[in-house]
């Protein structure tokens, strides 16, 4: 499921730009806090295709029926350049497991290259949502 959130006005876009802007993205600083950024409003959009049920909460005045989601996401993401965008999710899904690739492209004569894995940590992920945040993903090489 592909939702753009670049297709709207929302303040995405101007992370995006920024995080594309030649001298702005030379603010190290700014730019790790614009893909943490996303990674905030990312995770509000897709807490929204989520699974929730109503949970009967204790409230100082009595009972309330508020949605909770069903249960917790896992939250992946390639070390190193996506640990910003995966601290913005994990700042919104906050009980979230986490998991871990080491990855890098290993370049070949020609231009080709394959994807060498290095390390991986991952709890199960049996009937788990799994979000993969991965700012690289560029060639979609990583999904594989």
């Amino acid at each position: 499921m592909v939702n753009d959130l670049s297709k709207g006005n929302s303040l995405i876009n101007q992370f995006v730009a920024e995080l594309r802007d030649v001298n702005i993205q030379k603010d190290r600083m700014r730019f790790r806090r614009n893909l943490e950024r996303i990674g905030e409003i990312a995770s509000i959009e897709i807490s929204k295709k989520l699974d929730w049920e109503m949970t009967e909460v204790t409230t100082p005045l009595g009972t309330a029926n508020v949605p909770m989601l069903k249960s917790q996401p896992v939250l992946a993401t390639i070390l190193r350049a996506g640990l910003p965008l995966h601290q913005g999710l994990l700042n919104y899904f906050d009980g979230a497991d986490n998991a871990f690739v080491s990855a890098y492209r290993r370049h070949h004569k020609g231009g080709n290259f394959d994807i060498h894995i290095e390390y991986l940590s991952s709890p199960l992920l049996n009937d788990r949502v799994l979000i993969l945040s991965d700012p690289m993903l560029a060639t979609g090489q990583s999904m594989i």
